[in-house]
């Protein structure tokens, strides 16, 4: 279920709605929702660590090009509720999403970045009826290189003790992902952190996002998204970015096997961070297959 939060906010001269849902047990989601309103769905899942803020560009191309778009921050990130237990395996992140799902008027299209895509990949894979007419997994594969993902942890869990500055934040992520441009104003940079009361600034995320990742049931987690992704019958993209850490060729090819009919989409001189490294690209690569498989409007 979903209400519409207080007041609307202009971005990319679209108007955004900001709607607040329901996940498992009562837990508060928020999200943005925009574009007409007959238009096909898609639903937009973040990578973890990140915020629905990341899809930005995405979301102004979906609307532009008549789609509705509903962009969402996972439970722990950005702006819903973090988990009282800290349950953040792929498993709940399904519930919340298919308790989402569960309000909507049709069946969207999902799109999930990496930590998102696997959540799409497990709700769609466990269940008798597909909640979705269509998968799109950027950069995230059921068996994914192992020093990719350690690559990943590690700048996860540094700098748990927050910034002093902006420009200490664009260090670390110059430090991981030094092929992508600096920004010259660093005030865009504040939507994917938070201030204490002191004014230092950490990642918004809970995180114990990142702690859950090495114990038992994150090895779970993986076993249970490849038995998945062999049951998964509706149309599927994989994007992947060809400087990617985690998608490997070993990787597309495995995905191949278990998914019956598995397109892919390779974004040359893009990391993991497909979206944000060639925004212009991935979106033509998403828009194409969106008009091969769903129509503009129901």
């Amino acid at each position: 279920m979903s209400e519409t939060l207080p007041g609307f906010h202009l971005a990319l001269n679209l108007m955004l709605e900001t709607q607040q849902f329901t996940g498992v047990n009562g837990l508060r989601l928020v999200g943005d929702v925009g574009g007409r309103q007959d238009g096909s769905l898609v639903v937009l899942l973040h990578g973890g660590g990140q915020t629905r803020h990341s899809w930005r560009g995405t979301m102004h191309e979906l609307i532009a090009n008549g789609y509705r778009a509903i962009n969402l921050d996972a439970r722990g990130h950005g702006d819903s509720e973090w988990a009282a237990d800290g349950d953040y395996s792929f498993k709940v992140l399904a519930l919340d999403l298919e308790r989402i799902l569960e309000s909507l008027p049709s069946r969207p299209v999902l799109v999930g970045a990496s930590m998102g895509g696997a959540t799409a990949l497990t709700l769609v894979g466990t269940r008798p009826i597909p909640p979705a007419s269509a998968l799109v997994l950027v950069d995230i594969v059921p068996c994914m290189d192992p020093q990719g993902i350690v690559k990943i942890q590690n700048f996860m869990n540094a700098n748990l003790e927050g910034f002093a500055t902006l420009e200490e934040v664009a260090d670390a992520i110059s430090a991981y992902n030094p092929h992508r441009p600096r920004p010259d104003n660093l005030s865009g940079l504040m939507k994917n952190l938070r201030r204490d009361p002191n004014g230092r600034l950490y990642w918004h995320w809970d995180p114990r996002v990142i702690a859950g990742s090495h114990d038992g049931a994150a090895r779970r987690d993986l076993q249970e998204l490849a038995s998945a992704a062999a049951n998964v019958h509706i149309p599927t993209l994989l994007m992947r970015g060809m400087q990617s850490n985690v998608v490997t060729d070993d990787g597309v090819a495995d995905a191949k096997r278990r998914i019956t009919g598995l397109e892919v989409f390779d974004v040359a001189h893009a990391g993991h961070m497909i979206a944000g490294d060639k925004n212009d690209a991935f979106n033509q690569g998403l828009l194409d297959f969106l008009r091969r498989c769903v129509p503009v409007h129901e």
